[in-house]
């Protein structure tokens, strides 16, 4: 796979943190950066892609990410901090927040149920406390409540506010070059799928692959 890696640029928008979870989603749809989360990577293993997008925008001491999805399975049985949300309908976002290692990546299923750590690699990594993911705040379009798997027509969207301290940066009015990628997956459910924002080149389904990361600014 030879392409070149995808560059995103994230505006600062700093009122923000003063709105409702539904004026964030409207000032997202309207002023954020929007990207879709379509690399099938695996196409042969893999071929289901329901649409996946994101609307992104920072103000100064938080990233918010609207992920907006359609699929016709919809599944939510994890509801602890650091269970297997992957397994779920399940979006992500992994960051490099320097520009190299460490990552974090931070995983959140359809009722926002939430898995993060800061890792070197796959087997490597702490796994954030439960007060520093309760920092993390998240609007899921599903509710919070637990369920098995559904099979129809779903659209549903979750909003995340992730503090930049909380990955231990600071905003000061100055560009922050990172890099990261955003992903859409649902291993257990009756169509599993493995999408990215950047492209990832390895046999097997693998997130946890930075050198495949694109180039994203906090502007």
């Amino acid at each position: 796979m030879n392409k070149k890696n995808p560059s995103l640029s994230i505006p600062y928008i700093p009122e923000l943190d003063n709105l409702s979870s539904e004026e964030i989603i409207h000032k997202l749809d309207d002023s954020g950066e929007r990207r879709t989360i379509q690399c099938l990577n695996w196409k042969d293993q893999y071929p289901y892609a329901p649409l996946t997008s994101i609307a992104v925008a920072h103000s100064g001491t938080h990233i918010y990410i609207d992920f907006f999805v359609r699929c016709n399975y919809l599944r939510a049985v994890n509801y602890e901090n650091n269970s297997h949300v992957h397994q779920d309908s399940c979006v992500e976002f992994f960051v490099c927040p320097t520009g190299e290692l460490p990552y974090y990546n931070f995983e959140f299923n359809c009722i926002g149920t939430a898995h993060a750590a800061l890792r070197m690699d796959r087997k490597n990594g702490t796994l954030l406390s439960d007060d520093e993911i309760d920092r993390i705040k998240r609007y899921p379009s599903c509710g919070t409540r637990p369920f098995e798997e559904l099979e129809g027509l779903f659209s549903w969207n979750l909003l995340v506010a992730i503090p930049l301290d909380l990955m231990g940066m600071k905003y000061e009015g100055k560009p922050i070059d990172m890099k990261g990628n955003f992903y859409k997956c649902a291993d257990l459910t009756a169509a599993p799928h493995f999408l990215s924002w950047a492209p990832i080149d390895t046999k097997e389904p693998d997130f946890h692959r930075p050198e495949f990361f694109g180039d994203i600014t906090l502007e």
